[in-house]
């Protein structure tokens, strides 16, 4: 959007809606609340100065607040709304949302909510979030044009009740189903005359190598073997299970031939994690996987002297960063002991839900629709995913943001946390290079999947489905307590062995805990889903 589409929107008809004294009910307190005069159409969108509403948003961890941000700098400008915002490191911002919702203590709204599809039923209908299918409607022309655009995105947003609670964020470059790329120090294979792994065994022979012969010239025991996040969204070793014929994600959820099955209760599960047990054991897994945090893990890519071998994340710059990323080259799936060669598709869609909610303390519901709905302009969209013109983008002959060029040594990953908030916005299939142009990164990542793992991927994944309210409440009563037991045992017999010793144990504990009645939902869920396509 930038400074000349908003002019665009200036030469709209500026009609004011006449809702300054208009009285609407409190629920939450019985009393009456006036909403501001504002424009329903064109900028800005109020006339006095000084309107300001109340966000929190979660936030990248290299990320300033928002409030620092250029982007929101111009949207204050071309709308006259200030935002307060409150921002949350994110991984803080889970239990700091459910402590102000448990409390009453609301902003006018969440952005880039992160509501789960429990949450969206659960404070959408005790009014504690409103609905906005009838705010879309009236006050949101850029978001109701994507949704003309692509029916399914007002799919995935509409609660099984037909309410909209909350709008939607998407992005079709088809690069979500693969999050987990294997990168090796192929400077280090040449160092030491190691060819290049092609089994899960020779690989382990190249770690043990990377851990013993000193690839890295600094006579010191230093090197890392393998890092990676244990159970994030990225990063994750679950495409390393699928060398033992379970890919495995962090919901612990996959499809095989239409059933759904939990991965941690499959006998190669079980055989995997004794694998990798012994890979922990012999040092060749970093031990610090499982508890370091994004940061920490950057850091270790950014050291001196090198010191990862190998390690799994979405890109090669962000970890190692640009100078030293040509030393580091994709490794594809990896063949396993019983000749399984695959990799899983994350249970994720272009298309998500949970991303802006309004909440009932908001007194000014229109003028925040009509400001989000700023946002679902194409060139926004791009903007607040990726970062502003005249920074991130410039503009090409035919106008379409372009990519400029980033300082030497800067590596777009970590950048983009700096100026791009992420969050509501749209960006559809037609958009890349007529809009925007495709990240460079983007690009790259779909080359490397039809080259590294496309061939060998699984062709099945678990769909994005909005559960009924009554499936909703059943999945969280039963699904936190699951899945926290699953993912302290996964780590404790990675790092300390025991799966075999424990493992019927183990199984009768999760059956006990309804893990059959929870996998019984989410089998009804995915048949529904695809009876009604």
């Amino acid at each position: 959007m930038k400074r000349n589409v908003s002019k665009a929107w200036l030469g709209l008809s500026a009609g004011i809606v006449a809702l300054g004294l208009t009285a609407c009910s409190d629920e939450s307190s019985g009393e009456e609340k006036e909403s501001a005069e504002f424009n329903s159409e064109g900028l800005p969108i109020v006339e006095e100065d000084g309107f300001t509403l109340e966000f929190v948003s979660p936030k990248a961890p290299l990320a300033p607040d928002f409030d620092e941000m250029v982007i929101f700098d111009w949207l204050e400008e071309d709308t006259n709304i200030t935002i307060d915002w409150t921002n949350i490191p994110a991984d803080a911002y889970e239990e700091r949302k459910n402590l102000m919702l448990a409390g009453g203590e609301l902003p006018d709204a969440f952005y880039n909510a992160s509501f789960s599809d429990n949450d969206l039923v659960t404070y959408g209908q005790n009014g504690t979030i409103i609905p906005l299918e009838d705010l879309i409607e009236e006050y949101a022309p850029n978001l109701s044009a994507r949704m003309e655009e692509r029916p399914e995105l007002r799919s995935v947003v509409t609660a099984p009740d037909g309410h909209i609670y909350s709008l939607p964020s998407a992005e079709e470059a088809g690069i979500g189903d693969f999050p987990n790329f294997l990168s090796i120090n192929t400077k280090w294979l040449d160092e030491l005359g190691l060819d290049m792994p092609k089994t899960l065994d020779e690989y382990g022979d190249v770690l043990r190598a990377f851990r013993d012969e000193d690839p890295n010239n600094t006579g010191k025991n230093d090197t890392i073997p393998l890092s990676f996040m244990y159970n994030f969204w990225t990063g994750n070793m679950g495409d390393l299970y699928a060398s033992f014929g379970v890919p495995n994600n962090p919901d612990y959820r996959i499809v095989r031939d239409g059933e759904v099955l939990f991965t941690a209760v499959q006998p190669e599960f079980k055989e995997a994690t004794a694998y990798f047990h012994e890979w922990v054991e012999e040092g060749l897994i970093d031990e610090e996987s499982f508890t370091h945090d994004v940061s920490q893990y950057f850091a270790k890519g950014k050291t001196e002297d090198a010191r990862l071998g190998s390690y799994i994340w979405w890109e090669t710059e962000e970890i190692v960063g640009p100078d030293r990323a040509g030393d580091y080259a994709l490794l594809g799936p990896l063949e396993g002991p019983n000749g399984h060669h695959m990799v899983g598709r994350a249970n994720a869609s272009d298309m998500g839900r949970g991303a802006f909610v309004i909440t009932s303390a908001n007194e000014n519901p229109e003028i925040t629709m009509r400001w989000v709905d700023q946002l679902y302009d194409p060139e926004m969209s791009a903007q607040i995913n990726w970062g502003p013109e005249d920074d991130v983008f410039e503009r090409d002959e035919n106008g379409t943001l372009v990519w400029a060029e980033l300082e030497e040594g800067v590596s777009m990953g970590e950048y983009r946390q700096l100026v791009a908030p992420n969050g509501p916005s749209v960006i559809l299939a037609e958009h890349f290079g007529t809009v925007v142009e495709m990240d460079p990164r983007a690009k790259q990542r779909l080359l490397d999947i039809e080259e590294h793992y496309e061939p060998y991927a699984v062709d099945e994944k678990y769909p994005n489905i909005f559960f009924e309210p009554e499936e909703l409440q059943r999945i969280n009563r039963l699904q936190t307590d699951i899945l926290n037991v699953v993912e302290e045992k996964q780590a404790l017999w990675l790092m300390n062995g025991g799966v075999e010793e424990e493992w019927d144990d183990f199984v009768e504990q999760l059956n006990q805990m309804g893990l059959e009645e929870l996998m019984e939902i989410y089998q009804d869920g995915y048949d529904r889903f695809y009876e009604n396509q």
